[in-house]
């Protein structure tokens, strides 16, 4: 009973991240990796991911950065293809840990820059070559873990795009990403023995979810919205170090 609940807030997490609060999704499978096989927690909602990206694309259809989609989207795809490639000979310890030190880096960036000055720091601009390398750490970390949302951040929130540009450029991107995923978990063997019926409730509750993330997107100030990303991607970030030290030593 603990088991199926936590698996159906680990759905209702992943509509939240769909619906706007894109750093919350990537927190679920290290949660469920606490009393389940990390790639058969990743494997279970990977399905949630593809039926609230869709639905997240359909609410952000008109908010997102097409420059910023156009750079990320094949560069997400590389890092997806590298990833069913070295899946099998890579720890999962070292992309946890990895992942997470993105995370911190930025937060330290971020949070650094703002203490030194009053004002805000210049947005950056969309170039290739950043985006290129961070959309291709995003394809391998998501993968993997789910956890692409540090690596993606680090690349768009310096870009300081209003929050429904932001919200609509994520789901996008990972939207086709996560679609692409489907039939290399297949030729991995990721799905098999899952319990679909299961699956399937987590898919209507991650769909649900996905419209409470899009009322809090669309009713939280930009300030607001900023700081519950960051907060989100620090705890995101402190969970994978956390559990990637565990799985060194477990």
């Amino acid at each position: 009973m603990l088991e199926t609940s936590l698996l159906l807030f680990a759905a209702l997490i992943v509509g939240f991240s769909k619906g706007g609060l894109a750093s919350a999704a990537a927190i679920a499978v290290p949660m469920l990796s606490l009393f389940m096989n990390p790639v058969t927690a990743a494997a279970t909602l990977l399905p949630v991911f593809v039926a609230t990206d869709w639905i997240g694309v359909w609410l952000y259809r008109k908010d997102y950065s097409r420059r910023n989609v156009a750079i990320l989207l094949p560069s997400i795809l590389l890092g997806v293809a590298i990833a069913t490639v070295i899946t099998p000979y890579t720890p999962e310890w070292a992309l946890l840990i990895f992942t997470g030190l993105i995370g911190l880096w930025y937060i330290a960036r971020t949070w650094g820059r703002a203490l030194r000055q009053k004002e805000a720091p210049e947005p950056t601009r969309p170039d290739v070559a950043p985006g290129v390398f961070w959309g291709t750490i995003t394809g391998v970390a998501s993968f993997i873990t789910h956890s692409g949302a540090p690596p993606v951040q680090a690349y768009l929130l310096p870009q300081r795009l209003p929050k429904l540009e932001f919200a609509g450029t994520v789901a996008i991107s990972f939207a086709i990403g996560n679609l692409v995923k489907l039939p290399a978990y297949w030729s991995i063997g990721q799905f098999d023995g899952l319990r679909w019926g299961l699956v399937a409730a987590l898919c209507v509750t991650g769909m649900i979810g996905t419209y409470g993330g899009r009322w809090l997107t669309a009713h939280l100030p930009e300030r607001a919205y900023r700081i519950v990303i960051e907060v989100f991607l620090l705890i995101l970030s402190v969970v994978l170090l956390v559990k990637g030290g565990l799985d060194i030593y477990g």
